[in-house]
């Protein structure tokens, strides 16, 4: 499962949110991170994450690569998010620097 942060449009999966213990017992993080829809065996092999800002807030979504509904997205304004940037910054194995004392560093 993918979130997104609507603030600032940090995009995580559940896993990572997990391990940054931003979750509760339920594995669920609180706002301002939300669930991207899509299926829960959505994988950014098959998968492009997209992100775009409307009204102040970021929403995202999962569309198959290289699709009409694809192609559609991008040229509305929708921004296609590496996989290497998808994670939680500050933490280990996520973009930007890892900040001291987490997971041991």
């Amino acid at each position: 499962m993918f979130f997104i942060d609507t603030d600032t449009g940090q995009i995580a999966t559940q896993k990572q949110l997990m391990a940054a213990e931003l979750t509760d017992s339920d594995g669920l993080p609180a706002r301002p991170w939300l669930q991207i829809r899509a299926s829960h065996d959505a994988t950014t092999m098959w998968h492009s994450v997209l992100r775009k800002q409307e009204k102040g807030i970021f929403i995202g979504t999962l569309v198959l690569r290289h699709s009409d509904h694809h192609a559609l997205l991008l040229q509305r304004g929708w921004q296609e998010i590496a996989p290497e940037e998808i994670g939680v910054p500050g933490t280990a194995g996520a973009p930007g620097p890892v900040s001291p004392g987490i997971f041991g560093r």
